[in-house]
């Protein structure tokens, strides 16, 4: 047996509406034993009686054909005209700023790496150039210091002799 799934329209054959007659309301006497055998055979002959199925091949209405005939077709109000230019600049401008806020992050991220190391790099040179400079200096200070006192020994080694 096949399952049907959720979107198949299954026909299934109609079974007909079988109408009873509510019971009238009535008291039974005792010693009205005939109007009780009536009422037993009644129930018996419904009982036998089976209700006739209409052939599969008839079609019963569907409840979207008599919804269809019994509703009025409204009319669905109708939409102004598009313009295209307009809608296609309005796209374009959505799409403009997603692209460019998908593009800043993803440059971001190549970019990060590459900053970091160009960030190191520099750094390294600025203390290298920094050190060489300050070496220099050093250096020059100390020879600088040392013609001086240089010039200063010579003097007082001729006044002590």
């Amino acid at each position: 047996m096949r399952v049907p799934t959720l979107t198949e329209v299954v026909d299934w054959p109609p079974v007909p509406l079988v109408v009873v007659d509510p019971p009238t309301p009535s008291t039974v006497d005792a010693h009205a034993d005939g109007v009780l055998e009536v009422c037993i055979e009644e129930a018996a002959e419904l009982l036998a009686s089976e209700p006739t199925l209409e052939s599969p091949s008839e079609t019963a209405p569907v409840l979207v054909d008599v919804l269809a005939n019994e509703v009025p077709a409204r009319e669905l109000p109708s939409t102004p005209p598009i313009d295209e230019a307009a809608l296609a600049q309005r796209i374009l401008t959505d799409l403009q700023s997603q692209v460019d806020a998908m593009l800043e992050q993803q440059l971001r991220v190549a970019m990060q790496p590459l900053l970091n190391r160009l960030a190191d790099t520099l750094a390294q040179q600025a203390r290298e150039e920094l050190g060489s400079a300050l070496r220099d200096m050093v250096a020059l200070a100390v020879s600088r210091e040392m013609i001086r006192l240089r010039a200063a020994a010579p003097h007082s080694d001729t006044a002590a002799s």
